[in-house]
């Protein structure tokens, strides 16, 4: 046995070698490829500081940056039932459901939390495409119905984040029964008259855009989001025609009338600030401190003898 060779030479190597680095500090670009330090890109609300390009971002690190000093608190969802289907493909139901919550650690699909921002109240509700594709099913629909009641017994505006691949398959036809009953929650806040603003992000698509994403009061959409009921290769097949460039973005939507703004994620709250506002009737945000003015006893000031004359 060579103790230098299979001893000490290895103890000094590890002594002195390099530290790996760690997988997840640096994060690929999926438009351009360039590679981002992930805390330059969390300060940029994950948008690509060299092509502009706006990627997925979680309902908490949305809201974290959207809510006045990032404090919010959540609002509760009733939980359905695990498996009501007892579906099962590659792998059971409650499987998929367990995987996805340990990568993502949240119950769903869809996050409802309630807050200020610029100093206005309002309730907000996010989904997370990172959650079996945002994927609309109970779960959603009950969040969507807690965050319009909660917004009418406060009094406050609903602002709606979408971003999902449609409708849960392996809740099958209760999935699809979320459309109705999400149509009936914004309806609830239309009669109690109170504003509904909808931000459908990349992508917003499915059921999810046949029903509760475009029944905004103001629609807005972040640049380029992919937005549509149908894909495009089964509208052309069925058509029989080549669809124009950039069918179903946000920016081809935005000039045919169906969106109200395509804004940028940065632009974005103060955006939604100025319109809850208005819509709210209430006065302009004041961003800042303003100075206090300076105070004049103008009883103690005794006029001049030239005006006391006359």
């Amino acid at each position: 046995m060579n103790w230098i060779s299979n001893y000490v030479r290895p103890t000094i190597n590890s002594l002195f070698s390099r530290r790996e680095v760690p997988d997840n500090l640096w994060i690929k670009c999926t438009d351009c490829g360039t590679l981002l330090f992930h805390r330059e890109l969390a300060d940029n609300l994950m948008v690509c500081p060299s092509c502009d390009h706006h990627m997925a971002i979680t309902p908490i690190d949305r809201f974290s940056k959207l809510f006045d000093g990032g404090v919010f608190v959540q609002v509760p969802v009733d939980q359905p039932l695990a498996d009501p289907l007892e579906f099962r493909d590659q792998k059971r139901y409650p499987d998929r459901m367990k995987a996805a919550q340990k990568k993502t650690g949240s119950p769903d699909a869809m996050l409802v939390a309630e807050g200020e921002i610029g100093k206005t109240p309002i309730v907000a509700a996010a989904q997370d495409f990172s959650f079996m594709g945002g994927s609309m099913g109970m779960y959603v629909g009950n969040a969507i119905i807690a965050a319009a009641k909660r917004a009418v017994e406060t009094k406050r505006p609903l602002v709606l984040f979408s971003a999902a691949g449609g409708a849960r398959m392996q809740e099958g036809i209760l999935a699809l029964m979320q459309m109705p009953r999400t149509t009936v929650a914004v309806q609830m806040l239309k009669e109690a008259n109170l504003p509904y603003i909808v931000v459908l992000t990349h992508p917003t698509t499915g059921g999810v855009t046949a029903s509760y994403a475009m029944l905004g009061d103001v629609q807005i959409a972040e640049p380029n989001a992919l937005i549509g009921f149908a894909g495009a290769r089964v509208i052309e097949q069925t058509i029989g025609e080549k669809l124009p460039e950039g069918f179903q973005r946000a920016e081809y939507l935005l000039d045919h009338g169906i969106l109200d703004r395509v804004t940028h994620r940065g632009q974005l709250r103060d955006e939604l600030v100025t319109i809850i506002r208005m819509l709210m009737g209430l006065s302009p945000e004041i961003k800042g401190e303003l100075a206090a003015p300076d105070t004049v006893d103008v009883a103690s000031e005794e006029a001049p003898a030239s005006d006391t004359a006359k």
